[in-house]
């Protein structure tokens, strides 16, 4: 009994590895690098690869590094720090393909989600990851009405929007009020069938 235990918990079996089910609550354990849905659901976004997606979410993730060591530029814009040896590294690739998922990244040979700025000097470039929602719809009115209302990418959106929204003025919170006063107004209109008697 013993035996199968230490077997199934090692995950080695003759022939190559055996990888175990998640139990109860095992799945929280671990931390994740997180890739925007938005960069998988977008159809503008369709052209990046698989490779350039996730070096986003790499990047994204050393972004908190970023806040810790305040490292901001002038106009208090954000920037990382991650050479091409470390981006080898963690994607598990040669220089060449390398350069290619950089490039698609690189806002002077591709999509611009990322801004290289060199600093000489045996200095590693710095490396602005830009916002990957469009603060405008594309030049031209690319794209029909139902993929800007893509359900994923809408949900995305809004939430950045409402956050905008709520800083905006004093008046939100009343709003809130007036939203929550109307939904308690509706259920209590259904609670009973003899509600129209009892409502002032």
């Amino acid at each position: 009994m013993e035996e199968k235990t230490i077997g199934r918990r090692s995950g080695r079996m003759d022939g190559g590895l055996k990888f175990d089910y998640y139990y109860g609550a095992e799945a929280e354990q671990f931390s994740f690098c997180r890739v925007p849905r938005l960069l998988i659901k977008d159809r503008r976004f369709k052209g990046l690869s698989s490779d350039a997606k996730l070096l986003y979410g790499l990047m994204l993730d050393r972004m908190a590094l970023s806040m810790k060591n305040g490292w901001f530029n002038d106009e208090n814009r954000a920037y990382i720090h991650y050479t091409v040896e470390n981006i080898m590294e963690d994607l598990g690739c040669a220089r060449a393909t390398c350069a290619k998922v950089l490039a698609e990244l690189d806002s002077k040979k591709g999509i611009g989600l990322i801004e290289k700025k060199r600093q000489g000097l045996g200095k590693p470039d710095i490396i602005y990851v830009k916002n990957f929602v469009l603060s405008e719809p594309p030049a031209g009115g690319e794209g029909t009405a139902e993929e800007h209302a893509n359900t994923d990418v809408s949900t995305e959106v809004q939430k950045l929007n409402f956050k905008k929204y709520k800083n905006q003025d004093s008046r939100s919170s009343e709003i809130e009020l007036l939203e929550v006063q109307k939904a308690d107004f509706k259920s209590f209109k259904k609670q009973t069938s003899g509600s129209s008697k009892n409502e002032p």
